[in-house]
């Protein structure tokens, strides 16, 4: 067999992810599976706060944007050759919105890292994330009590730690005050 043809058969689509076991979660992106390992508390903790925290904002503001956690599928691009399963989403145009999840690029992504999700939350979804036009995303690492904040849209970068008050970049008047939330 030629190598043209063994890496044929390493393309996954996403009749892969929609064929996978019950329970079982993955990413695609670009033909490639990423399984994802079962959260951890602290992560589901945040995953939970963080939600809340956005949809009281939304909901008091009389907001059109939407809030989803994981799992709720995003597919950045038309062909669905990247789906991923980001820890929270914020869709501001329910146009992109389908019963299946998002069509296009949320508005805001924030990711929890956990251990195995290290390497694709810094490196390999941030670079997908800013390509497709997501507008802000959020790397909350709670092993170093950090959050990274990259605001695409006006290009800047901010380093916060656990005590620090977060500024919502795709908001005038949102800040997520870290040191209100306890992760224990």
């Amino acid at each position: 067999m030629n190598v043209a043809a063994v890496k044929q058969l390493d393309h996954h689509t996403i009749e892969d992810i929609y064929n996978l076991p019950e329970g079982q979660r993955a990413e695609l992106i670009d033909g490639e599976l990423y399984m994802m390992a079962t959260p951890n508390r602290i992560h589901q903790r945040l995953v939970m706060l963080l939600s809340n925290s956005i949809f009281n904002y939304i909901q008091d503001k009389n907001g059109d944007c939407e809030v989803y956690p994981s799992p709720f599928a995003v597919f950045l691009n038309a062909n669905n050759d990247i789906y991923l399963e980001p820890d929270i989403s914020v869709i501001c145009d329910k146009n992109k919105l389908t019963d299946e999840g998002c069509k296009g690029a949320p508005d805001w992504i924030i990711e929890i890292v956990s251990p195995s999700s290290r390497p694709m939350d810094y490196s390999k979804k941030l670079f997908k994330y800013r390509s497709a036009q997501v507008r802000e995303y959020w790397i909350v690492d709670p092993m170093k009590q950090q959050i990274i904040v990259y605001n695409f849209e006006y290009d800047t970068f901010g380093e916060y730690s656990f005590s620090d008050k977060v500024k919502v970049g795709i908001y005038e008047d949102f800040e997520i005050d870290f040191a209100q939330i306890s992760v224990e």
